[in-house]
């Protein structure tokens, strides 16, 4: 069934952050997508700072921009989509000192704007790494979530340790006053010892409801997940 979308409110703002590097942020947020815009939302897909990019017919692209921008209904151009873009896949504080760039906070907050006030209804915006990865030297990526008002979802990569990590990263949404909408397990490899466990634990430990445990998938651009989604906490 179709949900109602809410065209005359405000789109609603969702920051995906993980619990690491590799955590599955862009499977999450595109698969998100794709589930949102089965139920009938109207979606925009922002990455503020990616930082790693392939030369597509001579222009310097990130892959999981490119992903989010297609997974998305509300067409925009990639520059709007990814604002800030560096060549190496490393951390984009360094990835921009390594180019002599410097990431202005207010300019970054400023260039996120036109899609976080855009016709959509609900705005998905993929972070680069974890939680507290810097933007520069004052600032992190919570931060920027702060300052762009965002609800969060916690993306977790189900391996040895993501107890630990999951229950970190959620202390710090909210020690930052953000609301934790949701997780999502993502099963990362396809054995992982006592998975079922480690998913219960982090259940009755983490109080915002899990959203997703979506299956490993070797191929997980072809991958399915549209039906795995409690979307209740959407607009």
């Amino acid at each position: 069934m179709t949900l109602k979308t809410t065209h005359n409110q405000k789109p609603q703002r969702i920051f995906i952050t993980g619990t690491d590097t590799d955590a599955g942020k862009t499977v999450v947020a595109t698969h998100l997508l794709h589930a949102l815009a089965f139920a009938g939302y109207r979606t925009a897909a922002l990455k503020p700072l990616a930082a790693g990019a392939d030369n597509i017919a001579s222009t310097l692209r990130n892959d999981d921009a490119v992903q989010l921008q297609a997974a998305a209904t509300e067409l925009h151009s990639y520059e709007t989509v990814n604002p800030y873009l560096f060549a190496e896949a490393i951390a984009p504080h360094i990835a921009a000192s390594n180019e002599n760039r410097n990431i202005d906070f207010d300019e970054c907050v400023a260039r996120c704007m036109p899609l976080l006030e855009s016709d959509a209804d609900v705005v998905v915006v993929e972070g680069a790494g974890g939680w507290l990865v810097p933007v520069n030297d004052q600032y992190t990526m919570a931060d920027l979530a702060v300052a762009l008002d965002m609800q969060v979802v916690l993306v977790v990569g189900l391996k040895l340790g993501c107890i630990n990590h999951a229950l970190l990263t959620a202390a710090a949404i909210e020690k930052a006053g953000l609301t934790l909408l949701g997780w999502v397990a993502n099963h990362l490899h396809e054995d992982m010892c006592e998975s079922r466990a480690n998913v219960a634990s982090l259940t009755a430990r983490i109080k915002s409801p899990l959203l997703a445990e979506l299956p490993f998938s070797s191929s997980i651009e072809s991958a399915n997940f549209v039906d795995q989604f409690d979307l209740s906490p959407f607009a």
